[in-house]
C-alpha cells in the first residue's frame, strides 16, 4: 500500500477524502439494499452482496484502491445495463475511480496499518569486552 501513495492525507485534505469515503460507501451500500427488496433474480443479488462489500469497504478505508476500482467498474457495469439509473451510476463510479487514483486519507483501515510508523531506537548498552590476557 504504501507503494501506491506516498503519504497519507491529513488535516482538511484527510478529511476531505474520508467525506468521500463515507458518501460513495454508503451510497453504494444503501442502493444495493433497496435492490434486495426489489425482488431480484440470483446473478444480480450476487452483483448487490458484491456492491455491499466494495461499499463497507470504502466506508472503513480497507483495501481503498481495490474497492474503488471494483466499485467503478461495477458502476460501469450498472449503468450499461440500466439507462434509467446511468447518473447515478457514473457518481458512485467517479467517486470510487478517484478514491482507487487519491487514496483513503488518515483516518482509515489504510493509514493504520500501511501508513509510516514512527520507531523508537533506544540506544543499546556497550558490550563489556574480556581482558586481554598476557
Amino acid at each position: 500500500m504504501r507503494r501506491l501513495y506516498s503519504t497519507f492525507a491529513q488535516g482538511p485534505p484527510g478529511i476531505g477524502l474520508l467525506l468521500i469515503r463515507l458518501v460513495a460507501g454508503g451510497t453504494a451500500i444503501a442502493i444495493a439494499v433497496g435492490g434486495f427488496r426489489s425482488g431480484l433474480p440470483l446473478a444480480a443479488a450476487l452483483l448487490q452482496v458484491l456492491c455491499i462489500a466494495l461499499g463497507s469497504l470504502l466506508v472503513i478505508g480497507l483495501w481503498t484502491p481495490f474497492g474503488g476500482t471494483l466499485l467503478a467498474l461495477t458502476a460501469l457495469w450498472s449503468a450499461l445495463a440500466h439507462p434509467q439509473y446511468r447518473w447515478g451510476c457514473v457518481v458512485i463510479g467517479t467517486l470510487g475511480a478517484a478514491l482507487a487514483l487519491v487514496g483513503p486519507g488518515m483516518w482509515s483501515v489504510d493509514a493504520r496499518l500501511f501508513g509510516w510508523k514512527r520507531l523508537e531506537i533506544r540506544d543499546r548498552p556497550q558490550r563489556q569486552l574480556p581482558p586481554e590476557s598476557p
